[in-house]
């Protein structure tokens, strides 16, 4: 019996009206994304990779075509129900961190599990482990301020993961971030995906999708091409 795809993207297209012109953002995707993999999302800039990255997220939906996320349509969810998706089944990783400026690293990884009514104790918990997780057990009380990009990154992953998502989607996660400081963020990536977790990376520089299992193309809003370049871990249920 085949694997059920994690994503499944069956021709999806999305426009958007510039003036008195449409714009084809994305033009018939089809794709599928299973469990466990590590795949890299590449395009030039007008390729259609940040519409194809908003739609993965919940966070803009398709003109045409379906989008099924965990086999969950996401067509038929309502803006709340929505919202709900993206905070239990996706955990977010943006280029700028994203994180609270005056709220201790420790506090801005708890606060997806405010959002979804966890109780404080099990929030500090989870928070804790995850910051643990990416390495970061020693600055769970300092602020932002206080921390390097590549550790303000790391705040943002942990962030991401504390919800236990079924997805980890970054989009340019590295692109804020020194050589060094990158290297170690990849290597962050490289172990959760070890671990059995779904990755997903938009990314326009080659020794980012290095890292990953399988590098997608885009072109004008379509797939260029589509290369396996490792094999999927296989995840043990």
């Amino acid at each position: 019996m085949s694997e059920r795809p994690l994503i499944l993207l069956h021709q999806v297209s999305r426009s958007y009206q510039v003036g008195l012109h449409a714009v084809h953002a994305l033009r018939g995707i089809t794709l599928g994304i299973s469990s466990g993999d590590f795949v890299a999302i590449m395009g030039a800039s007008g390729s259609g990779k940040t519409t194809l990255m908003n739609i993965l997220g919940c966070l803009d939906l398709p003109d045409r075509g379906r989008y099924l996320l965990d086999e969950i349509d996401v067509r038929h969810l309502s803006e709340d129900e929505l919202a709900t998706v993206r905070n239990r089944k996706i955990g977010f990783v943006f280029q700028s961190f994203n994180l609270v400026p005056r709220t201790s690293a420790l506090h801005n990884v708890e606060l997806p599990l405010v959002y979804a009514g966890v109780r404080a104790k099990e929030r500090r918990e989870r928070a804790l482990a995850a910051l643990d997780r990416v390495g970061l057990a020693d600055r769970v009380h300092h602020l932002p301020s206080e921390l390097s990009g590549g550790q303000q990154q790391r705040v943002a992953i942990a962030r991401a993961l504390v919800t236990r998502p079924s997805l980890l989607l970054a989009d340019e996660p590295t692109g804020n971030l020194d050589s060094t400081s990158s290297q170690e963020i990849l290597e962050v990536f490289d172990s959760l995906n070890a671990e059995g977790r779904t990755i997903v990376i938009i990314t326009h520089e080659v020794e980012i999708a290095a890292h990953a299992r399988r590098v997608i193309r885009l072109r004008d809003g379509a797939i260029l091409d589509d290369v396996r370049t490792r094999p999927k871990l296989e995840v043990v249920a």
